[in-house]
């Protein structure tokens, strides 16, 4: 039953056609807000998989003469979900334009990790309304983890009615029937699941290149960390099965790829769910160094579930890189207990010391969290300290954003905004002072450089990433493009390095 049945059968009015505001009421047969108690109790649905995806003949043509424009917020998880969505559409009739003027269909895959990405997507949501005014058969949809708390959807009710559509994380596989629900309905159609998705193969993909390519092995997270939304949003944690993940990758390869980047909110935590098998993310990292493709790297890794049989298997490199993002949020083992990372800064560093004593070579990154409730001075100088100590090579650093509906949102902020920025700063200064020793380490080096294209300043350059994920600037043919080649590093910046290319070839061996 869509969203539309069931507000009939409880004769329940649109907000569109009703002065009611109280839209909660409008949606209770929906979801529920996020509630940690009901989410920890999740487990017990069952996890249903899928491998007969088809686009229904009702839908097919659907798209002829239409185009399509999706706007990207987010993780890598958003971009493979955009991914998907664009094949949907491609199987439906519709082109892709690279301008919202020029669309018939407008979606924002949305992310709601911070308060600055949601900001964005209402920004841009007011200026699309004087275009969907100007072209009144414009569909115009919000998608994606914004879409799966109340407090957002009753906001697009409230204040912005043009939107046509708005669903979730879960039903993406769903497209075809939402536009046509929306193309035939005047109301807005809302079809956001609170339960978790099932496991759907066979998905069409429009990958964003012919080099790289994202591969989901898992969905959802059941860490509830307490300042994340991602395990509401997301859903509790679902693995694919292997011989789909390896077929996907060995199909990937045939195709000339050169580097895959497995995905998921938690990727460690891979297999957990398996009942019928013994089968775990060191298992599948194991069976994926036997497919002749050049490069696997994997994000994001929880350090809770970084076990020995992982290290181990990635200490046997080959097309394993050795760059590892390993996120600690904070130095501070108070400050990591407020998080339920469930972990301790000692944990931690004794996990890294495992890594570092397998892979004397690893680069290892890391995200931090500045200026979470009732962090101290002394707090925060742990997390400097700490951040020496493992000698991260860079880091993705935040100040804290507090996410409604998550159990950080209702303790007291009592960290001034004056007091976080100033740690971010100090925080930031240290980064780049080990991000460009990491880069001063490669003078003289000759490193192995997957080209990916001309440099976004100058095409007369190329530019690439090395195993570490290093990115490489160098004078070289166009038709290096997509190869992998050994460059000499010449110069090293804080973020780049530059180099002479030495050779191309189509492999070469690891060192």
């Amino acid at each position: 039953m869509n969203e539309k049945q069931r507000l009939e059968s409880q004769q329940v009015q649109s907000p569109k056609d009703s002065e009611e505001k109280d839209y909660s009421k409008y949606f209770q047969t929906v979801y529920r807000p996020p509630s940690l108690k009901d989410a920890r109790r999740r487990g017990k649905e069952e996890i249903k998989y899928h491998d007969d995806f088809d686009i229904d003949e009702r839908f097919k043509g659907m798209g002829n003469g239409r185009k399509f424009y999706i706007r990207t917020y987010g993780c890598q998880m958003n971009e493979h979900d955009t991914e998907v969505m664009a094949g949907i559409f491609m199987n439906l009739g519709y082109q892709a334009t690279e301008t919202v003027e020029d669309a018939d269909v407008i979606l924002m895959n949305t992310c709601a990790i911070r308060e600055n990405a949601e900001n964005k997507v209402f920004g841009e949501l007011g200026h699309l309304k004087h275009l969907k005014m100007e072209k009144p058969d414009l569909l115009l949809g919000v998608c994606g983890c914004m879409a799966q708390q109340e407090s957002v959807v009753n906001r697009i009710l409230e204040k912005h009615p043009f939107v046509d559509m708005i669903f979730g994380t879960h039903n993406i596989h769903r497209l075809p029937e939402i536009l046509n629900e929306a193309y035939m309905s005047k109301e807005m159609v809302v079809e956001v699941w609170s339960k978790e998705g099932d496991v759907i193969e066979n998905l069409p993909k429009v990958r964003a290149g012919k080099i790289k390519a994202w591969v989901n092995i898992m969905y959802g997270c059941d860490k509830f960390c307490t300042y994340c939304i991602v395990p509401y949003t997301r859903g509790k944690e679902r693995s694919r099965r292997p011989e789909d993940i390896i077929q996907e990758v060995r199909q990937l390869a045939a195709h000339g790829y050169k580097e895959i980047t497995l995905l998921g909110q938690n990727v460690n935590a891979y297999g957990k769910d398996f009942e019928d098998i013994d089968y775990r993310f060191g298992d599948l990292m194991d069976d994926l160094r036997k497919v002749d493709i050049p490069r696997v790297r994997f994000t994001t890794s929880h350090p809770r579930d970084f076990d020995d049989h992982l290290i181990e298997v990635l200490a046997n490199k080959g097309n394993l890189v050795e760059h590892i993002h390993l996120p600690v949020q904070s130095g501070s083992s108070a400050m990591l207990k407020i998080m339920g990372r469930k972990y301790t800064r000692e944990q931690f560093l004794e996990l890294v010391r495992k890594i570092k004593q397998a892979i004397p070579d690893v680069s290892l990154s890391t995200d931090i969290i500045v200026g979470f409730p009732n962090e101290t001075d002394e707090q925060f100088e742990e997390t400097l300290s700490l951040y020496r100590e493992v000698g991260f090579e860079t880091a993705y650093t935040f100040i804290y954003s507090a996410r409604e509906g998550t159990p950080a949102a209702k303790m007291k902020d009592n960290v001034s905004m004056e007091v976080k920025k100033e740690r971010l700063q100090r925080l930031n200064a240290l980064v780049n002072d080990f991000s460009r020793k990491a880069m001063e380490a490669h003078k003289g080096q000759i490193v192995e450089v997957l080209v990916e294209g001309e440099s976004k300043n100058n095409p007369e350059i190329l530019s690439g990433y090395t195993r570490k994920n290093k990115l490489v600037n160098f004078k070289g043919p166009k038709s290096a493009i997509g190869s992998l080649v050994q460059v000499k590093i010449t110069d090293a910046k804080t973020w780049t390095l530059n180099g002479e290319m030495i050779e191309a070839k189509e492999s070469v061996e690891v060192m």
